[in-house]
């Protein structure tokens, strides 16, 4: 839990709520504003320690921009921020969502050794399913604490730890169609 606390609120920074859908524009609006603000050459005839602190909150506007305009990066930084899921901490997936995907990897190796134009469609139809579902299911959660974080539940949070694990985990199936 000690790495969540010693990472950066870029939510606090921007003057926004927690949230998974912050408003875009919003967030767009505080990097600009803050891109100007904090801009290293205005402080060009300042102190040292002012010029290292105007960098420091520019790197930090840098940071929190790509981290809040980007779904990906920003679902495993509020996970990561509210304590739900920690880094390179070790998840058990489902057992029910293993045995499917054991059948994926099954026929990538199958691939791997017989090419079959047919069958890699019929894998990525699948991955493709398997991936809408958890987008689905990832979209109704994120909505639910958005519209109140006061009352998210311990259920919520596993559910939506659950998700972005078997996310991940599709994700380097994916990775492995590409190469």
């Amino acid at each position: 839990m000690s790495k969540q606390q010693q990472q950066p609120d870029y939510f606090e920074f921007y003057g926004l709520p927690i949230q998974f859908n912050p408003d875009q524009q919003e967030v767009k609006a505080k990097f600009y504003a803050f891109s100007k603000q904090y801009h290293p050459d205005f402080y060009a005839n300042e102190s040292e320690e002012k010029q290292e602190e105007v960098l420091t909150l520019s790197t930090l506007n840098n940071k929190a921009y790509q981290t809040l305009s980007n779904a990906k990066k920003r679902l495993r930084y509020v996970l990561e921020l509210k304590g739900i899921v920690e880094t390179d901490e070790g998840y058990q997936l489902p057992q029910s969502f293993l045995m499917e995907m054991m059948d994926i990897n099954e026929a990538l190796m199958d691939l791997q050794f017989e090419p079959d134009a047919e069958k890699l469609d019929e894998v990525r139809n699948n991955i493709a399913s398997v991936e809408k579902e958890l987008k689905g299911e990832l979209e109704n959660l994120m909505g639910q604490f958005d519209e109140n974080p006061a009352a998210a539940s311990e259920v919520l949070f596993a559910a939506l730890k659950d998700n972005f694990y078997r996310q991940k985990y599709i994700d380097r199936i994916r990775e492995k169609l590409v190469k």
